[in-house]
């Protein structure tokens, strides 16, 4: 009860500043999905040791980890880490696992021995993993086919503008190298937001061009910049190319569904041929039958009925 008591008091005061706010922080940089272990640099902890850890949350001090006795209490951590908090039963160091950017602050460590009270503290930073940067024209003045710019009254080349790209980014530094030769940069804070980086190039440039995006613990870079497409690349012209596309495909379905229906007729005119030609040849001509017949007189004459003529001479 009496420790309890004690720690109590000892955060009561760190939350006013008046302990610790001098002690020498150390910093730690990580990338979100990490783990990060924070080092208490104790060896063993001794049965009657006490080790707290400490959190800075809207400018108050979180207990989040105690270990005392050998007996560890997270007290009520899960509500800002979840199940990402591990506390060393052996040494007293921190792990936070799967850190997200929440968990970027100052941890603060209190080590109660019998030779004296040590203090540390951690700024941790936490930063988002990087995408890489996206290349395109600017399309504002697509409105001409080239752009032109004079070096001097005797030549001119053909120039076009690029923009290295990133969204909902933090605390980077955006930069556009010719070969390893710097020639602009561009840096935001810690609110997340999308960055452009304009660069002037000619069209037919043979010259390697790199956009990286940094923080202070990784980078991105993006190595594949084909300038001769890139800069002959505008909405207009694409929407032509679209239009002009889709013209060709109807015709070409059209002229498809004409030959379709060309085809469909001559086989139709031609089924109809054979069967005509077929009903021709079913017709059956039979030939003309005469029939004699005899009819047999059925009066007989009787003999005495013979009548003779009289025979001039």
């Amino acid at each position: 009860m009496i420790h309890k008591t004690f720690f109590l008091c000892l955060w009561v005061w760190f939350s006013h500043g008046v302990i610790g706010d001098t002690d020498e922080v150390k910093s730690v940089s990580v990338t979100e999905g990490d783990s990060v272990s924070l080092n208490t640099d104790v060896t063993e902890i001794q049965r009657n040791d006490q080790i707290l850890w400490m959190f800075k949350v809207n400018n108050t001090y979180t207990r989040i980890a105690e270990i005392h006795k050998q007996v560890i209490d997270m007290y009520d951590s899960t509500l800002i880490f979840g199940d990402r908090l591990q506390m060393d039963s052996w040494t007293g160091s921190l792990t936070v696992r799967n850190i997200r950017t929440e968990h970027t602050g100052l941890y603060k460590l209190t080590i109660i021995k019998a030779s004296g009270v040590t203090y540390k503290s951690f700024s941790v930073a936490v930063y988002a993993p990087l995408p890489i940067p996206v290349i395109t024209r600017d399309t504002s003045n697509c409105s001409s086919s080239f752009e032109r710019s004079s070096s001097s009254s005797s030549s001119s080349v053909s120039r076009c503008v690029l923009l290295c790209s990133a969204v909902n980014v933090s605390a980077v530094t955006l930069s556009w190298y010719k070969g390893n030769s710097l020639l602009s940069s561009i840096s935001v804070s810690d609110l997340s937001i999308s960055l452009s980086l304009p660069l002037e190039v000619e069209y037919q440039e043979n010259n390697i061009y790199s956009c990286v995006i940094n923080n202070p613990i990784t980078n991105q870079t993006q190595h594949n910049i084909n300038i001769t497409q890139l800069c002959h690349t505008c909405p207009e012209r694409e929407e032509s190319s679209r239009l002009i596309s889709i013209v060709v495909i109807a015709l070409l379905l059209l002229l498809l569904a004409v030959v379709a229906g060309l085809i469909y007729c001559y086989r139709k005119h031609k089924l109809l041929g054979k069967e005509d030609k077929a009903h021709e040849e079913e017709i059956l001509y039979a030939d003309t039958t005469f029939c004699s017949y005899r009819f047999k007189r059925t009066e007989v004459v009787a003999a005495d009925q013979t009548l003779y003529s009289t025979v001039k001479t």
